[in-house]
């Protein structure tokens, strides 16, 4: 199996007057685990339904490995698909789940087991091929699904939140397990989540979408480190938002006004001197103490245990401010009036946008 590269060019979908895909331009490299991540409602779906044929977009157009998809159905694409609810049947054996699909494409019966067999071996389901999807817990059925799809032989694997119905131990397991098989078949992955943890954790590149429009597209590292845009900052993650007016650019460097007291940060996208900003800092860094670019004094109204690490939550100026730090003796006794501080180089500030939590 060898993946092929998928690109969508100019692209939108709409179901009569309402527009679920807003035109964009993506190209998905071969080989390559991409997701797609977003809210419900945000249009990810509609894309992996568009790229699979279940969907024809009203503009623009879907071309795997060079070729334009236009009127080619689901079966006459180089894509699997797996739905989240896997639809195993419960009927048939293991190795006939797998032996579907190449069954119904005229694959003599000896073959076809053959070759479910080796795909069992492959996402380590060896001598599970004569039991019953009942009779196996929920990541091995989840390994099934994937062994089905990679009957066929796809250029192009996609996968509409798999994991979403497993308990979280399980699903970070899964993670594991998905980018394993993707890297042993090097076959092009097209991943459907909401999920901020599995997209970060198994993608090559993320794409971060909110209604029905691209975000950003960039490898986990620079969206979690760099997000272009306010809803990118806020639904990757969490942050402190603090509101402000632009005062001065300088260097690249945006100074603001804010209730909290004058904060400088870096700036991104270029909002205009005057104009209302956002300030994001991530809780992780922020500090205690006055030794830092930008001080904010604050009074703690709670200490949250997260195992390994401590969130503080405290109040400044009427607002919320949380700082995440290491547990240990040092954040065990605290007094009720702290000095919080972070670095220019560690705050972003943006202009006045829409935020993932409203």
């Amino acid at each position: 199996m060898r993946g092929k590269d998928v690109r969508l060019d100019q692209v939108s979908i709409r179901f009569g007057d309402a527009v679920a895909v807003q035109p964009l331009n993506l190209t998905i490299e071969a080989g390559e685990f991409f997701s797609i991540l977003g809210p419900s409602g945000c249009g990810k779906t509609t894309i992996l339904r568009t790229v699979s044929g279940f969907i024809e977009p009203t503009i623009g157009r879907v071309l795997i490995g060079g070729e334009d998809m236009a009127g080619k159905g689901p079966n006459e694409r180089p894509t699997a698909l797996i739905f989240q609810n896997l639809a195993l049947f419960p009927l048939m054996s293991v190795a006939e789940n797998v032996a579907f699909g190449l069954e119904a494409r005229g694959v003599a019966k000896a073959e076809r087991l053959k070759r479910a067999q080796e795909l069992l071996e492959l996402v380590a389901l060896g001598g599970y091929g004569d039991k019953k999807p009942s009779d196996l817990s929920g990541g091995q059925r989840q390994r099934v699904a994937i062994a089905r799809a990679l009957a066929v032989e796809p250029s192009v694997l996609l996968l509409d939140e798999p994991l979403s119905a497993l308990d979280l131990k399980l699903r970070q397991h899964m993670r594991a397990e998905l980018r394993a098989i993707q890297k042993r078949v090097g076959i092009t992955f097209i991943y459907i989540t909401h999920d901020q943890g599995e997209a970060l954790a198994m993608s090559d590149r993320v794409a971060v979408m909110s209604r029905g429009q691209l975000e950003q597209v960039a490898a986990p590292d620079t969206l979690y480190a760099e997000p272009a845009t306010p809803f990118v900052a806020t639904f990757v993650g969490e942050q402190n938002v603090i509101r402000g007016t632009l005062r001065r650019i300088s260097n690249g460097m945006a100074s603001v006004d804010t209730p909290l007291g004058p904060v400088e940060g870096r700036e991104v996208g270029t909002p205009a001197i005057g104009a209302p900003v956002l300030v994001m800092v991530r809780p992780e860094r922020m500090t205690l103490g006055d030794g830092r670019d930008n001080r904010i004094p604050a009074t703690l109204k709670a200490r949250h245990l997260e195992g390994p690490s401590v969130n503080l939550e405290c109040t400044a100026a009427g607002q919320t401010l949380t700082v995440t730090l290491a547990n240990g003796p040092a954040v065990r006794e605290l007094p009720d009036d702290l000095v919080l501080g972070f670095g220019r180089d560690d705050a972003r500030v943006y202009a006045e946008g829409a935020l993932a939590n409203g």
